[in-house]
């Protein structure tokens, strides 16, 4: 199975609502393939800084797009599954059918301060990802069918009702953003993407690299435990590490160098930030209007195969 090359900006929710109509409808009309918000209560890299919610803002601004796919990474201890899944129903019926949902298990308290202004329980890791794996079955069932019930350890439902069911069929697309080999197998069995940033203390463009295509070879694998085709499950990485953001931005073809390295071990989705300084506005409209077309032109869809060579 091939994929299209696809061009993502997480443009996040730290400016007024005008700015961010604007800079959404400027994304569209640029021709990128999708847009997505955070899930954070605070921005925890500034916890005092402008920031909305993200489910809420992500409806409002599907009314003010028409066809760029629409998104987030929503951590799911932030929300009831079951609740989760309708928030996701309803933008996909505002949207008319554009959601791109995202699911993570969330970062960690010593890095998202979000958990003690919430009072949230930060879990440890394990139960953390066995929580993740019963909420992703639960919207990943609530979204498919009209009447759900579920027994699991930590979340229960029961003959929970989903009326309308989502416009896209059987399920709006899902992501899954992980690492670990538990969240992978988790990917393998439920995900239409698997997402990676490399992780929090990943800092290079080669070691995040590396670390990508060791994990896309476990995904292969895990796909192979459970009869499912490998090149079916599309890979997808943000562009995180902090030598990755500097060098983004500096000089025009480091965009389209980072950008290969990783399409050629089998990533077909690249997500970018955009500018969080307008210093680098240029840069991202070289980015934007000239290096994302030539990269389309030469790379239209990724293969099966790219990724083991």
């Amino acid at each position: 199975m091939v994929h299209k090359l696809r061009f993502i900006v997480a443009a996040m929710q730290e400016v007024p609502w005008p700015e961010m109509v604007r800079r959404w409808q400027f994304l569209e009309s640029a021709g990128l393939d999708g847009v997505m918000l955070a899930d954070h209560f605070v921005n925890f890299a500034d916890p005092k800084a402008h920031w909305y919610e993200c489910w809420t803002l992500l409806a409002a601004l599907a009314t003010q797009t028409k066809n760029i796919r629409i998104g987030l990474l929503s951590a799911t201890p932030w929300r009831n599954p079951a609740f989760l899944a309708r928030q996701a129903m309803t933008v996909d019926h505002i949207s008319d059918g554009r959601l791109d949902l995202g699911l993570g298990a969330g970062a960690p308290g010593e890095v998202d301060i979000s958990y003690a202004m919430t009072g949230t329980p930060d879990w440890l890791p394990k139960e953390r990802v066995d929580r993740f794996r019963e909420a992703v079955e639960i919207i990943d069932q609530l979204l498919r069918q009209p009447e759900t019930t579920y027994r699991g350890k930590y979340y229960q439902v029961s003959g929970t009702i989903m009326n309308p069911l989502p416009i896209q069929k059987p399920r709006p697309p899902l992501m899954i953003g992980g690492n670990g080999p538990r969240m992978l197998k988790i990917a393998a069995q439920f995900a239409d993407t698997w997402n990676t940033f490399g992780g929090i203390n990943v800092n290079s463009c080669s070691e995040m690299i590396a670390l990508t295509r060791d994990r896309n070879n476990f995904l292969d694998s895990y796909c192979a435990d459970i009869g499912r085709d490998p090149s079916t499950l599309r890979r997808s990485v943000l562009i995180y590490t902090h030598e990755e953001y500097q060098r983004l931005y500096s000089t025009p073809g480091v965009f389209e160098e980072i950008v290969k390295y990783y399409l050629d071990i089998g990533i077909s989705e690249i997500v970018f930030f955009y500018p969080f300084v307008p210093v680098l506005m240029p840069m991202f409209e070289h980015i934007v209007n000239e290096a994302i077309p030539r990269l389309r032109s030469e790379y239209s869809a990724i293969g099966e195969t790219a990724h083991s060579s």
